[in-house]
């Protein structure tokens, strides 16, 4: 049974590195100040125990702070954040790491991951990767962005699989991400699916308010449950209070097979944002 306490383990080879949380809070464009720390705050409060954020964002400093003034233990909260592409290359990665550690006011970050597949420069960054991990700067290491074929140049590269690929995921784009998410499922790569409410754009598609009427939530929260019954871990981004606590009452309900289907089938092949799917 799913729970906001769920987590699932993050693999590399055959051993387990970390258990991430199913369920957590994204912070893609959440202010820098006090937004953030009141939205990484409340989150905690409401049982949270995943924070995603990334150097491009701007915010590192204000959700390690949160998370020191929340009181919550620093081994109880998964704590994410990634390499951006000016910080590509085996060294600049290196110093990366530190830098975002030195603003987050951490020792290590649960995950640390590739925001976007640069060009040229990735398979050094990803070496980095691999040294920051052995040397426990980072609990586990990933990619975000990666399509297909960009995962098959590490196959060929004979590198070490990313435990998880964090890309954009909802029912308007399953079916044109058919490929890399079943290269992922098939090689124990955890998928995170980011702007999973579509940045708001389809909350008033009538197909989705009818399935929200029927169980009687909102648009948001059917598309949170069906990522979590899809298995992806699921990243809501809001600063809003009421949004916050809305998004985390996914777990008393579940949709059934018929509605997962309908959903599945919402495919428009959505990208909210820069679509990695053409990137060399």
């Amino acid at each position: 049974m799913l729970s906001i306490d769920s987590r699932i383990p993050l693999k590399h080879g055959t051993t387990t590195a970390v258990e991430i949380p199913v369920f957590g809070l994204g912070t893609y464009r959440s202010p820098r100040g006090q937004g953030t720390r009141d939205a990484v705050l409340q989150a905690l409060e409401l049982g949270y125990r995943h924070v995603d954020t990334a150097r491009a964002y701007g915010n590192e400093k204000d959700v390690g702070a949160a998370i020191r003034e929340s009181g919550v233990p620093r081994e109880e909260v998964f704590i994410t954040t990634k390499l951006w592409n000016e910080d590509h290359g085996f060294a600049r990665a290196l110093g990366a790491l530190d830098e975002s550690l030195a603003r987050l006011g951490l020792d290590y970050v649960d995950l640390y991951l590739i925001h976007w597949p640069v060009r040229g420069l990735r398979e050094e960054s990803w070496r980095a990767l691999e040294a920051l991990l052995a040397e426990g700067k980072t609990r586990a290491i990933g990619v975000s962005n990666y399509m297909l074929h960009h995962l098959e140049e590490l196959l060929r590269l004979e590198a070490m699989l990313p435990a998880v690929n964090q890309i954009e995921l909802s029912p308007y784009n399953l079916q044109s991400r058919d490929e890399v998410v079943n290269f992922c499922r098939k090689n124990d790569i955890v998928l995170e699916a980011y702007s999973p409410l579509t940045k708001g754009q389809k909350l008033k598609d009538p197909a989705l308010l009818e399935i929200a009427t029927k169980y009687g939530r909102s648009p948001a929260q059917i598309l949170i449950r069906w990522s979590l019954q899809r298995g992806f871990v699921v990243l809501p981004k809001s600063v809003t209070p009421e949004r916050i606590r809305e998004n985390a009452r996914v777990f008393d309900f579940s949709l059934d097979d018929d509605d997962m289907a309908t959903l599945d089938a919402f495919n428009e092949a959505l990208a909210t944002g820069w679509d990695p799917t053409s990137a060399p």
